[in-house]
């Protein structure tokens, strides 16, 4: 799919604010990772989804639209939008405003990381984070490490494992941001997802309403309210902190 189209459908996800848009080598990422999402598609099922455009809405919309939330340009480029200059402090702000980056590295982590969504569309926004995708399914793992490559992304470790494991692995990292979309048995991974979490760090959800009940019975965080997710009349994005 060529880039121009690909910004057109991704425009609703990022309205109201389109200053904080995808730069032209951003959108040619997304097409290379298309074709690579439908080619690879066609062995392993990575996707329910076969129609370019939906990918482009469904899987990229809903993953930009967290990427945005979570680090706002101003935060992710570490500039002021409305000042354009640098701000110095590092304190972490309220989640409305975004994770703020700092001299070190943010960590994140994504659970269940499937076909790569929101992960790998969320390093595309923010490459300067260092991010780690669990995800137990071998030829999946695979197909995350040929797309990192392949879009020339650094600072990706992908972890074949189940996360009830890698939470009891001393190298793996706890996060600044964990983020979730979309797995199986979420009653079950939702608190091995809270374990993930360095102290007063986010968990980002990209979840059914129907599911905002549990966060609050399944874990002891400060939940944000909800935000709906353009083109969807149940998907929330949803934000607590510890």
């Amino acid at each position: 799919m060529k880039p121009a189209r690909i910004a057109t459908l991704l425009e609703p996800f990022f309205e109201p604010s389109l200053e904080q848009s995808l730069a032209p080598a951003q959108l040619d990422q997304i097409s290379t990772y298309i074709d690579l999402l439908q080619r690879w598609n066609a062995r392993i099922n990575l996707t329910a989804i076969r129609k370019e455009e939906e990918i482009v809405t469904r899987h990229f919309g809903e993953s930009l639209f967290m990427a945005r939330h979570i680090f706002p340009a101003s935060v992710k480029d570490g500039t002021s939008s409305a000042q354009g200059r640098t701000n110095p402090d590092p304190a972490s702000p309220p989640m409305s405003q975004g994770v703020r980056t700092t001299p070190s590295v943010v960590q994140v982590l994504d659970i269940g990381s499937g076909a790569g969504f929101p992960a790998l569309p969320l390093k595309i926004w923010a490459p300067q984070i260092h991010l780690t995708l669990i995800e137990s399914n071998h030829k999946k793992a695979t197909f995350l490490r040929e797309v990192s490559r392949t879009l020339a992304l650094t600072d990706i470790n992908v972890l074949t494992d189940r996360a009830e494991v890698a939470t009891e692995n001393p190298e793996v990292p706890r996060a600044k941001v964990v983020t979730l979309r979309a797995v199986e048995h979420f009653e079950a991974v939702l608190p091995q997802a809270v374990a993930f979490l360095a102290p007063h760090a986010t968990l980002a959800l990209l979840i059914g309403a129907t599911q905002l009940a549990q966060l609050t019975t399944l874990t002891a965080l400060d939940w944000n309210e909800p935000i709906s997710i353009p083109q969807s009349q149940s998907r929330v994005l949803s934000l607590g902190r510890n």
